[in-house]
């Protein structure tokens, strides 16, 4: 019995269904605004304290609109965020680098994938960001494994994954405070204005 309750708790929910697509398309572009804005603040920011782009690469501000628009628009606009995010800031301010730049678009774009396919599904929003941090790290982890072993490319080691994963920690802290919280005022706020 105990199993059957299991698993009926991990049920998508009907209550949330997707928005319609010009909600999503909206959702989408402004995740992809806050993705190139977020790090060009953090990086102000650390240059103002002398630490540079460590900011940045720390507390991983170009993730958070990505999974919160996979978490409340769904995967299409998740997706669509984490892929055009890192390009469009790469377009405009040359960040992420050149050679992270297609290992940032697999990462975020599972991200957003991830977390917009777990939208519905009935277990806390924490569990939800958790389960997409580790899925956009395994797309990234097989991306670098494919340029290093299928292209050659020798310019992105495979430990560079666990040492991003390291000094991300703090960002994904962030994430785990951030995100549920801002998914349960969106909800409290949509559910009042029914």
């Amino acid at each position: 019995m105990s199993t059957m309750a299991s698993a009926r708790s991990i049920r998508f929910a009907t209550a949330r269904p997707l928005p319609r697509v010009r909600t999503q398309v909206w959702a989408a572009a402004l995740a992809v605004v806050a993705a190139v804005a977020l790090p060009q603040v953090f990086h102000m920011a650390g240059a103002a304290l002398g630490v540079g782009t460590a900011l940045g690469e720390t507390l991983l501000p170009m993730h958070l609109p990505v999974l919160l628009v996979g978490l409340l628009a769904g995967p299409y606009a998740g997706v669509a965020a984490g892929a055009l995010g890192p390009l469009a800031s790469f377009a405009l301010s040359g960040m992420p680098m050149a050679a992270m730049l297609p290992f940032m678009v697999v990462e975020l774009a599972g991200y957003g994938l991830v977390a917009g396919l777990l939208r519905t599904v009935n277990i806390p929003t924490i569990a939800k960001v958790l389960l997409a941090q580790v899925a956009g790290r395994v797309l990234r982890t097989a991306a670098v494994l494919v340029a290093v072993v299928a292209l050659g490319d020798t310019t992105v080691v495979v430990a560079s994954v666990w040492t991003a994963v390291l000094a991300g920690l703090p960002g994904l802290v962030l994430q785990w405070a951030a995100l549920p919280l801002i998914v349960w005022l969106v909800d409290r706020r949509t559910a009042e204005g029914r």
